[in-house]
C-alpha cells in the first residue's frame, strides 16, 4: 500500500532530500515522509515551497515503479482528491483552484537504481495572510481546518493508487478534462502560441502562428493574453 511505512517528522529541511536517502537506503516502494513544516522545500524550477506549520500536506512518497506519466498522474490524483469541480491542471502538474495555485508536485528518480521520489505541497488549511505578500495573489488553499490534512492524505493516497496502475489513454483523458491551459495563449522561453492539450507522451501540444504545432517536453509555460476555439 502506498504511504506504509511512514515517517512523520515535526520539522525537516526538505521531505524529498530525506525521501531520496531513505530510497538510496532500500526503502520499500510506497514508503511516505511526511512532515509539518519544512525548512527548505522546493519546487520545480528550484523555487522555495513557502508554508506555515500545519497548515498543509508536505509529502515525499518513495516509488519503486513508476509509470511513464509519473507527473500527469499525480497530477490528477491531487486534483481528484482536492474534491472540486474547480481543480485543474496547469501543465505539466500544478494544480490550480479557481486560477491559484494549491499544489505543487515535483517527481525525481534514478530509473537505473529502481526508485523515484514523488513531491507533493498541498495547501489544505492554509490561510493566505500567513503567506509572504509576493504569494498572496497567486496560491490558493483548500480552507479546511488543520484537522483535514490527515484526511486528506489519507483521500490522496487512494486517488494515486488508482492514478499510477490507471491506463496511459484512461490517464490522459482524465488530464485532458482538467486541463487549464487547453486554447489559450501560452509562452515560453522560445515562442508563443495556443495550448491544444498533451500528446499521448503528455508532451503539451502548440499550435504556432504560423499554423504549425509543436510539442514541449518540460520546462516552463506562462499564460498570455488570447484564446481562440
Amino acid at each position: 500500500m502506498l504511504g506504509t511505512p511512514r515517517l512523520h517528522l515535526a520539522v525537516t529541511a526538505s521531505t524529498m532530500d530525506h525521501a531520496r536517502e531513505l530510497a538510496h537506503a532500500g526503502a520499500p516502494h510506497g514508503a511516505l515522509v511526511t512532515t509539518a513544516q519544512q525548512t527548505a522545500g522546493r519546487g520545480r524550477q528550484g523555487r522555495a515551497w513557502s508554508a506555515p506549520a500545519g497548515s498543509s500536506l508536505l509529502m515525499s512518497l518513495i516509488l519503486r515503479e513508476a509509470p511513464a506519466l509519473l507527473p500527469l498522474a499525480a497530477a490528477v490524483a491531487v486534483a481528484e482528491a482536492c474534491a472540486t469541480p474547480a481543480a485543474a491542471i496547469k501543465w505539466p502538474n500544478d494544480v490550480l483552484v479557481d486560477g491559484r495555485k494549491v499544489a505543487g508536485i515535483l517527481a525525481e528518480g534514478r530509473p537505473q537504481e529502481g526508485w523515484w521520489v514523488l513531491g507533493i505541497g498541498v495547501n489544505v488549511a492554509l490561510d493566505p495572510a500567513d503567506l509572504p505578500p509576493e504569494l498572496r495573489d497567486t496560491a490558493a488553499t483548500l480552507g479546511r481546518a488543520p484537522d483535514g490534512v490527515e484526511p486528506f492524505l489519507a483521500d490522496l493516497l487512494g486517488a494515486l493508487e488508482r492514478a499510477l496502475t490507471a491506463p496511459a489513454e484512461q490517464l490522459l483523458d482524465a488530464w485532458r478534462a482538467r486541463d487549464a491551459l487547453a486554447g489559450r495563449e501560452v509562452r515560453w522561453n522560445a515562442g508563443a502560441g495556443i495550448a491544444r492539450g498533451v500528446d499521448g507522451e503528455g508532451r503539451l501540444v502548440i499550435e504556432l502562428a504560423d499554423g504549425g504545432r509543436t510539442a514541449l517536453n518540460a520546462g516552463e509555460v506562462h499564460l498570455g493574453t488570447g484564446a481562440r476555439a
